[in-house]
């Protein structure tokens, strides 16, 4: 290696005659994906490094070498006997990454590596062998009994000038998994070997940074590893039987800003979380992966819940689980499934599965009222907003307050069906009239890249879809002062010769006929203007001997006249000239009437509108 790196020198290989002659157990370590993919490759969690903190040299150049015992992160465990030779007087320390600032584990990619993974040589310029021998995994209970894996080798440091690094196996030929870029530039070693016993990656006369290979052989019981410095080496190890990653995907907006996710990657039969994630912030994703390297084919359930500090519940949001397999394997795999919990099942030697959880908040609309500095027409005004699916109101809310003050009214965020439409509308709580204010509908999408039409007018008709959630607001502004007449006229069947209870409108029917009218502005009618002209139904002769009446009510009209008020049409139209004369009983020859109350009707005020009413009686022919 170049002269840049630094020079080692292990003291502790001088160990005590005690320690020396104490045996070599098991060394209990466990292995860990990095924490950062920095430039690292797409599967770059998918590799579970084992953890050498507790590799003694003195013990790995003893004949017996040195046992190690890895739980990995399947709950498999990995046993192996490690022996060391070295041309010098020691060979190795367990080291963190990155073992040097030029190297490119730790520095450009596959950051935040825990423990102390690397083998690293001991001293500049000499030739370090490793046998790994005895290599054993054994499943977590419930497991089926391992019988193909992945034993992995890297450089983890950098091989240049002079420099080689020889990996071989009595397993399946030696598979190019991956590369590591260097940290500057884009050298990287020689290399030979692929699908072969042996692998050979050697310097090619460069200097400085150069990237490194990461390969891997099938089911060996043995793997052996020889680093030869110009300066000095290292390299690292993993075991893999498949890998499987779970990430998260948002469609459209949060509910609420806080809504956060949990997605789980677990041991079906145990519920031992073996990864986990957590999606941060308010972006759509996809998130940093839940991503676990198995040892084993135990089952596996997939799974998301709702983060801590989270507003909404997780059935408030549409959950599909989407699952891709770069080998070519039977495992069967979910597609656009609606659920939030699968069991996976068992994975298959070799298998690389890439899993998304993708949620879109079921749509939700808030309707909300708003009245400018105007405020209302009178304080005594209130308003009931609606959204309506069909005839039906999914949710509404009344206002209280006074002047432009408006507290409730809002119905909150409401939970509706993605393409269903619904109506948006609002009408009076009380007495008041919506006559007296212009109506204006605004609403906003939390959900980026706009798609759903918004209306603009009330009623306003709209069709959410998945991700949706719409803030939809009614501002009413006052009217200037007026008077406003709204004219309305109903019937009432008063008999029809056969049922009492329940009278039909059949012919021979006498029905009754009665105009309301009300004026719903704060200000009166002018004196004797009022003028209301109605011509009949062709299936409708008046009763000319039965007293029509008037309710003169709160509108400060003159008493009712029937002589001076009202005139009758005989014309085809029913209209004017209003010169007939009125006859007795059932008059056909009647076609209309124009009725004038006399006085000044009055304004609306704080208690409702000012009204009055007129009806007439006669027959359905």
């Amino acid at each position: 290696m170049g002269s840049f790196k630094r020079l080692f020198f292990n003291l502790a290989g001088l160990c005590a005659l005690w320690f020396c002659l104490w045996g070599t157990p098991a060394q209990a370590q466990s292995c860990a994906p990095a924490t950062s993919q920095g430039t690292a490759p797409a599967g770059w969690q998918t590799y579970c490094w084992l953890d050498f903190a507790t590799y003694n040299d003195a013990t790995a150049r003893s004949g017996a070498g040195q046992n190690f015992s890895f739980t990995l992160s399947d709950g498999s465990v990995l046993s192996l006997n490690l022996r060391a030779t070295s041309t010098a007087a020691t060979a190795a320390t367990a080291t963190a990454a990155p073992s040097w600032t030029g190297a490119a584990v730790g520095n450009s990619a596959f950051l935040g590596i825990p423990g102390r993974p690397i083998l690293y040589m001991n001293n500049n310029g000499s030739t370090v062998n490793f046998t790994i021998s005895s290599i054993l995994i054994t499943p977590p209970p419930g497991a089926p009994v391992v019988t193909a894996y992945a034993f992995v080798a890297a450089d983890a440091e950098s091989t240049d000038g002079a420099e080689q690094i020889v990996f071989g196996t009595n397993g399946g030929g030696w598979i190019e998994l991956d590369r590591v870029n260097p940290i500057t530039g884009n050298q990287y070693p020689t290399s030979a070997g692929i699908g072969t016993n042996t692998f050979t990656t050697t310097g090619g006369g460069q200097t400085g940074n150069v990237g490194g290979f990461i390969v891997g052989t099938n089911s060996p019981t043995q793997v052996t590893a020889r680093m030869t410095g110009s300066g000095l080496q290292g390299m690292m190890f993993a075991v893999r039987f498949a890998s499987i990653r779970l990430t998260k995907q948002i469609t459209g907006a949060r509910i609420d800003a806080a809504d956060q996710f949990t997605f789980r990657i677990a041991a079906t039969s145990s519920g031992s979380v073996l990864a986990t994630g957590t999606t941060t912030g308010t972006s759509n994703g996809p998130f940093t992966a839940a991503a676990v390297s198995l040892a084993s084919g135990i089952p596996l359930t997939l799974t998301e819940v709702m983060a801590g500090g989270s507003v909404s519940a997780l059935t408030q949001y549409s959950n599909r689980l989407t699952c891709t397999n770069s080998s070519a394997s039977s495992t069967p795999l979910p597609n656009n499934l609606a659920t939030s919990s699968y069991n996976f099942g068992a994975l298959q030697f070799g298998d690389t599965v890439q899993c998304t959880f993708t949620n879109a908040a079921f749509p939700h609309l808030r309707l909300r009222k708003v009245l400018p500095a105007s405020g209302r027409r009178f304080s005594s005004d209130q308003f009931t907003v609606r959204i309506n699916q069909g005839a039906t109101v999914v949710s509404s809310a009344t206002t209280t307050g006074a002047t432009n003050v408006v507290s409730g009214g809002d119905t909150g965020l409401v939970q509706l069906v993605a393409g269903t439409s619904y109506s948006l509308n609002e009408v009076m709580s009380g007495p008041g009239s919506l006559t007296q204010y212009t109506a204006t509908l605004a609403c906003t999408n939390g959900t980026n890249g706009i798609t759903t039409v918004f209306p603009t007018a009330v009623p306003g008709n709209i069709t959410p879809v998945l991700g949706d959630v719409i803030t939809c607001t009614i501002t009413n502004t006052q009217r200037a002062a007026n008077a406003t007449l709204l004219v309305t006229k109903t019937s009432a069947v008063l008999s029809d010769g056969v049922s009492v209870s329940n009278p039909k409108s059949v012919p021979g029917a006498r029905i009754r006929y009665t105009i309301t009218v009300q004026n719903t502005g704060n200000l009166g009618v002018d004196a004797n203007s009022i003028i209301i002209a109605d011509p009949f139904p062709p299936n409708f002769t008046l009763d000319a001997s039965t007293p029509m009446t008037m309710n003169v009510g709160t509108s400060g009209l003159s008493a009712f006249n029937q002589g001076t008020m009202v005139t009758y049409s005989s014309q085809v139209s029913g209209g004017a000239p209003y010169t007939a004369p009125l006859g007795t009983g059932y008059n056909a020859a009647l076609t209309g009437l124009r009725f004038q109350p006399t006085g000044t009707m009055a304004a609306a005020s704080a208690a409702g509108p000012s009204s009055f009413s007129f009806s007439f009686t006669g027959q359905v022919d």
